[in-house]
């Protein structure tokens, strides 16, 4: 599974292979690869017990993902998100509703965070036309400072 030279890790205290499961859900072109889990050996360090997930390799729209269980040392923030790029209205909400349920939390201009605190981005892709133009893209910008989910519709009118 692991294709590319690069991938994401996503450091969780113990709910590793049950959001690599979540995401896997919610991507439409998504899969669950190999599951590895603690042993005896490196307790010491690692303090898992024995047969615990250590790791949960998945892929979502093409990306390599891996979920690890690495305790609660780190904890998720804004300072690193996922963007996931939409064409359409439909995709966003889809996008967003999944994200959000079960204790995500929306914020501002197309950012939440999902029930595991990992930030996401759902940004439409004509955004980036829409701001080329340095008349309309002020009004489209105060458009979307406005806004929690991105409404393309709204973002169009205002760039008229």
């Amino acid at each position: 599974m692991n294709s590319q030279k690069m991938s994401i890790c996503l450091w969780f205290d113990k709910k590793a292979e049950e959001a690599a499961q979540f995401y896997t859900s919610v991507f439409k072109n998504s899969e669950m690869g190999a599951i590895s889990r603690y042993g005896k050996e490196g307790f010491e360090i690692h303090h898992m017990p024995e047969g615990t997930v250590m790791t949960a390799i998945f892929k979502l729209n093409g990306l390599d993902f891996m979920a690890l269980n690495g305790g609660p040392l780190f904890k998720f923030n804004e300072s690193v998100s996922i963007v996931v790029n939409c064409e359409t209205q439909d995709e966003i909400d889809h996008y967003w509703n999944e994200l959000t349920s079960d204790g995500g939390q929306e914020s501002q201009c197309g950012w939440l965070k999902d029930k595991y605190g990992v930030s996401w981005q759902i940004v439409p892709n004509i955004l980036g036309s829409l701001m080329k133009d340095p008349q309309k893209s002020q009004k489209v910008m105060h458009a979307f400072m406005q806004m929690k989910k991105f409404d393309i519709e709204a973002l169009k009118k205002a760039a008229q």
